[in-house]
């Protein structure tokens, strides 16, 4: 019955995480023949942003899901727990089980079912907004697996071992999904999406610059894949975002109201009675680099006054009110989720320029990156000036190091950070202090839930084994 569950087009978003934070609908979540597109697409991009990019679903808010364990990897945030724990790599199968659940159950079978609906009532718009939110879940899913179910999955009870597709075929179906995403969204028959869409609030526009984007953040994870160059693979970015975002009007995000039922989900995640914090390794960096950015991306200690990481691997509890956690930019209750915000894009144009051009290309593109960021966050002009003035100057020596390293202050929360330092070895890490794999992971091991209901030749995979496009 399990297994039935997970790859049957059931209405679970309705009835799963979060989604009644925002949504008050008299809708039966067992009779998905009446539900409409309206009524999908709302929770579905809630669980999204709260579920995925962020792993703070309800009743778990972030203990155990895909998107926190990547900052554990980062080296970003820490426990005040007795190692062992995920800091230092301690996982076993039903770890994961809560995340595959997110992915399947709760929004790839639903937006099946968005795009099945969509489809057959000629309402190409919402569509167009399926297949990339598709694509983009389907990107997440297989940068943190390899390979992975979809093209025998999702189609009914018929089929309740799906073969997993390899990852090349992933990526292949990732950019063709963005492609037919932007072909529906030009259509201009049927409904019209409206206030239901909680990213762009029907903005069409603005999703085809999102799908460009995202078409080039998938191109440049293969800089380094079998069978592809790096040089090619940035051509490929520059020409999509030529169609790309142009303005922070253009970020992807998801704006949390903040009220009782409604706050941002590393806000849930990092409330007072967590025990997460933020690391030595993150804190430390901002503080020898002077980064203006600090007090608004970092508290203070609450028993010191100074801003002091914990160190991951750390074998006793210490007390929690000597550490410094998250600022409000990241974790207030109102905090905007940013899952592809415009500053990404202007260090992938960064890093695509140095590729195929040089440092002079990239310069720019760079500078404007951390500006921008800075900007947004809150610091000070002179500041700003100050840090480039350090930071600012890219050299064929430095260049991808630099890029990548701002990049991940910029972004400090986000999952892409860790397909970064996989395909880049930016910024450098090194092993914590009772690790319990023999490396820092490069993927996720499968879930038990698989193994028990689905077993595939590819759940051998262990922590320190390489996905396909992270070729040594």
């Amino acid at each position: 019955m399990k297994k039935i569950i997970a790859y049957t087009a059931i209405l679970a978003v309705l009835a799963g995480t979060g989604c009644k934070k925002f949504v008050d609908v008299n809708q039966d979540p067992n009779n998905p023949l009446s539900v409409q597109e309206k009524i999908l697409l709302a929770p579905i991009e809630e669980n999204i942003a709260h579920g995925i990019d962020a792993g703070g679903s309800q009743g778990n808010d972030g203990e155990g899901e895909a998107a926190t364990f990547t900052n554990h990897f980062m080296q970003t945030i820490c426990y005040n727990q007795v190692a062992l724990n995920y800091g230092t790599y301690f996982f076993v199968g039903t770890d994961m089980n809560l995340s595959w659940q997110q992915v399947y159950n709760t929004v790839l079978i639903n937006l099946k079912q968005l795009t099945d609906i969509s489809q057959k009532n000629g309402n190409a718009n919402y569509t167009g907004i399926a297949e990339i939110l598709t694509a983009y879940t389907l990107g997440f899913t297989t940068d943190l697996w390899g390979d992975i179910p979809y093209s025998k999955a999702l189609g009914g009870a018929s089929n309740l071992q799906p073969t997993y597709d390899k990852q090349e075929s992933i990526y292949d179906s990732v950019q063709a999904l963005l492609d037919r995403g932007i072909a529906d969204i030009g259509k201009s028959a049927g409904l019209k999406v409206g206030a239901d869409d909680y990213f762009y609030g029907g903005k069409m526009s603005q999703w085809v610059k999102l799908a460009y984007s995202l078409k080039a953040r998938y191109y440049m994870h293969l800089t380094k894949a079998p069978g592809h160059t790096a040089v090619a693979q940035a051509q490929l970015a520059l020409t999509a975002l030529q169609n790309g975002m142009t303005s922070n009007d253009d970020d992807w995000k998801f704006a949390y109201p903040g009220g009782a039922t409604s706050q941002a989900a590393w806000y849930t995640i990092m409330l007072p009675y967590s025990t997460l914090c933020a690391s030595s390794a993150i804190v430390d960096t901002l503080v020898a680099r002077n980064d203006p950015r600090l007090p608004f991306v970092i508290t203070k200690s609450r028993n010191t006054g100074l801003y002091t990481g914990r160190p991951i691997g750390t074998p006793t509890i210490g007390d929690l009110g000597n550490y410094s956690s998250f600022g409000d930019y990241y974790s207030a209750a109102d905090a905007t989720q940013y899952i592809m915000p415009y500053t990404e894009v202007q260090f992938i144009q960064a890093e695509a320029n140095w590729l195929v051009t040089g440092v002079g290309a990239a310069q720019p593109f760079y500078t404007a990156a951390i500006t921008n960021n800075m900007t947004k966050i809150g610091v000070a002009a002179g500041d700003i000036t100050t840090y480039l003035g350090s930071r600012g100057t890219l050299t064929a020596g430095n260049a991808l190091q630099r890029i990548i390293e701002e990049k991940r202050i910029a972004h400090m929360l986000s999952p892409e950070n860790y397909n970064d330092w996989r395909r880049t070895g930016w910024p450098a890490l090194t092993i914590v202090p009772n690790a319990q794999t023999a490396g820092i992971p490069r993927r996720l091991i499968y879930p038990q839930s698989e193994l028990n209901t689905n077993p595939q030749p590819q759940q051998s995979a262990q922590f320190t084994d390489r996905v396909w496009w992270d070729a040594q």
